[in-house]
């Protein structure tokens, strides 16, 4: 039955041409798999103010109003989870994969009252293009349906790799491009390294480092080299394990 839904949603996805068609998908299919709610956001790279994306929702207004008015996605906990897992979660899970703080049990207590009992939650990051969840939620008074998390899973991945392809949100900005020893540096100062050491480790003058940091913000335009680190991590030019398994080794 769970391959079947799948299978009959992936046939609904291959005719969808724009957002209404594809919200309109999503809310059928939510409510065929027993949940209540849907929620998809897809968050595109972009140096723009205003990034592009796509946020398809059937949440309680009061809720959405909520999240919207008081700008709760910075401090979302479901979304700093999705950094931490490559396949969908339980709400009920956030604590094993990130410290809750007291706000965020406050978060999760006002969606209760707006009527967002407990969800689970797709997220898919792809460095350098993007960034997205899909998530199924059900109304407070409700449990969730366990047994249909791994076609939600099927589902919030095909609605995700959907909504990349729809032509209202394609992002035509590239990645900064930097050269090998402007990596090379951005890595090593990643790691902790200051850019004397880095100059060491490379066998460089310590000026050289600082110039080819220099030019690699410039390129990204940003101000320091925290702004730097994050967006190399994010569009995938310096990657996370590098810098792990170089601290564990160490």
């Amino acid at each position: 039955m769970q391959a079947y839904f799948a299978e009959e949603f992936a046939s609904e996805l291959v005719n969808v041409q724009s957002d209404e068609e594809l919200d309109e998908a999503l809310k059928q299919v939510s409510r065929r798999l027993g949940f209540d709610h849907f929620a998809l956001s897809l968050e595109l790279r972009s140096g723009s103010c205003e990034a592009p994306g796509l946020l398809l929702h059937d949440y309680p207004d009061e809720w959405a109003k909520v999240y919207v008015g008081f700008d709760l996605a910075g401090q979302d906990p479901v979304r700093r989870a999705c950094d931490k897992s490559f396949v969908g979660f339980a709400w009920g899970s956030l604590g094993e994969l990130i410290p809750l703080t007291r706000g965020d049990r406050q978060m999760l207590a006002v969606g209760r009252e707006c009527g967002i009992g407990d969800g689970y939650t797709v997220p898919r990051h792809l460095p350098g293009l993007a960034r997205g969840t899909c998530t199924f939620a059900v109304c407070p008074d409700r449990d969730l349906p366990h047994s249909r998390f791994a076609v939600a899973e099927m589902v919030g991945t095909l609605a995700l790799s959907c909504a990349l392809g729809l032509g209202s949100a394609q992002s035509e900005e590239s990645v900064p491009v930097l050269s090998d020893r402007q990596r090379e540096c951005l890595l090593w100062v990643a790691r902790g390294k200051t850019s004397a050491e880095t100059a060491m480790i490379l066998g460089i003058a310590t000026e050289t480092v600082i110039q080819h940091l220099k030019m690699a913000r410039e390129r990204y335009q940003v101000h320091c080299k925290q702004s730097l680190i994050v967006s190399a991590l994010f569009d995938g030019l310096i990657g996370f394990s590098d810098i792990i398994r170089w601290r564990d080794a160490g």
